[in-house]
């Protein structure tokens, strides 16, 4: 019930923000709405407005602008004037290039207040980086605190969470830039500066394999264990709550990381492989042996040991203040924005997979799972989708508003307006690529929901 009533909202909210900077252009620019509405079909629900009807569908997946236009019906002579396509050029595409703008504005909007309010995140302090990975080659050991990032060109920017790390490391991935990092220990001494060589990767998207690559390190947990229960190996073991993991095997452990991955791999023929543990429990160091048990999942036999392993992660409260939450908006915004324009012209020229199309059965789950997790989670997951609502429809393609302004270029070029006959044949064009696109990323949804991407 959440998810479907997250999705309602987010849908209804962006269409209705995408829908409203066409109004509100229109009229400033002296045209005559007839009516707004949410939604296609069937007509739930209309109230009149002054010359205006506002109407909510019953296909809630977009909604439009009626004007006045000759095109669409008789004019009366009296209100030709009023009539869209009597607009000058500059009108015209103010009108169309509104609906988007008002999409990145709520984006930057949105991000600025969860920035306000104030967003909890783990601290920006390394667990253990995967083997062989960018994050390993960079040095970068588990415990590292990371205090602040630069392109190269010696501007340092403070590094709030681990969050804002990843979207920094995912960022310069994506363009295909090394990225500096200043670290130090956890108590912010010893810093020093590593090199991460993610231009080296030559990323064309961000998938599970790139990710592996770029070894992108959990947050530091303390290797402690938690509770204990009872019959299961770590209790036969006779490991406690409270003990701390120094060695498996004879390798050290520096965080919780590792041990998961001991614990799970720790499976042979189907048995539990036997493994050597030295704890401290207070001031007293003790030797153990624990077998895992094994269970299957999915298709893979993993060891458990029935115990909480490793502290939470240190959390801390990203807020800023009026102005520089307004300015962290434009940039989150601008960044997501450009990165979104590559990703899709990267899946065009066929540099990057069509999976990572998404559709409404995606966006659905997306919308459940962010407003679970509370109102500022929600509030960044509507920026992304008004965001991309915004650079979607900027795309020059016909039946999207970005079609519409390249029509609009032709005329400012040539003089005259696109011809009708071309006009037809670019209009039907452009609805067998949206259906085709459409098709392609409802097919990916329910692909992901059968576990088959």
């Amino acid at each position: 019930m959440i998810t479907v009533l997250a999705f309602i909202v987010t849908l209804g909210l962006l269409i209705v923000v995408h829908e409203y900077g066409h109004y509100r252009v229109a009229v400033a620019c002296g045209v005559k709405v007839l009516r707004f509405s949410v939604g296609f079909g069937r007509t739930l629900w209309s109230r009149q407005r002054g010359e205006t009807e506002f109407v909510i569908a019953a296909l809630p997946l977009g909604g439009y602008v009626r004007m006045l236009d000759e095109r669409e019906a008789p004019v009366p002579e009296h209100e030709l004037h009023r009539a869209f396509n009597r607009q000058s050029l500059a009108k015209r595409s103010a009108i169309v290039v509104a609906g988007p703008i008002a999409n990145l504005l709520l984006a930057v909007l949105l991000y600025a207040c969860a920035h306000w309010i104030g967003i909890e995140e783990a601290k920006a302090v390394f667990g253990t980086p995967a083997a062989g990975s960018v994050f390993e080659r960079a040095g970068v050991r588990a415990g590292d605190w990371a205090r602040a990032y630069s392109d190269g060109d010696e501007r340092w920017q403070e590094l709030a969470s681990l969050n804002e790390l990843n979207w920094q490391v995912i960022r310069h991935a994506l363009n295909q830039q090394p990225m500096q990092l200043t670290v130090s220990d956890a108590q912010g001494r010893s810093q020093r500066q590593l090199t991460l060589e993610l231009d080296r990767l030559q990323a064309r998207e961000i998938d599970a394999e790139t990710l592996q690559r770029i070894g992108l390190p959990g947050a530091f947990r303390e290797p402690v264990m938690g509770e204990v229960r009872a019959g299961g190996p770590a209790q036969a073991a006779g490991l406690r709550s409270g003990d701390r993991i120094e060695r498996i095997d004879g390798q050290p452990i520096g965080d919780a990381a590792p041990v998961f991955e001991r614990i799970r791999a720790a499976v042979r023929e189907g048995a539990g492989v036997t493994m050597s543990w030295r704890v401290r429990r207070g001031s007293e160091t003790i030797d153990l042996t624990i077998t895992p048990r094994v269970i299957t999942e999915g298709t893979r036999a993993i060891g458990r040991i029935d115990a909480a392993v490793g502290t939470p992660p240190e959390r801390v409260v990203v807020r800023y203040g009026p102005v520089e939450g307004l300015v962290k908006g434009v940039q989150r915004t601008w960044d997501m924005s450009v990165l979104s324009l590559k990703m899709l012209g990267r899946i065009v020229i066929g540099e990057a997979s069509v999976r990572n199309l998404n559709g409404p059965l995606t966006i659905a789950d997306a919308a459940g799972q962010s407003a679970q997790q509370g109102l500022v989670t929600f509030i960044g997951f509507l920026a992304v989708v008004s965001l991309s609502i915004g650079v979607l429809n900027l795309i020059p393609l016909p039946m999207l508003d970005g079609g519409h302004l390249m029509y609009y270029l032709f005329e400012a070029v040539t003089g005259r307006p696109v011809p009708d006959l071309w006009l037809a044949r670019l209009q039907r064009g452009g609805v067998a690529i949206l259906l085709l696109v459409m098709s392609v990323a409802l097919y990916n949804d329910v692909a992901r929901l059968l576990g088959l991407h």
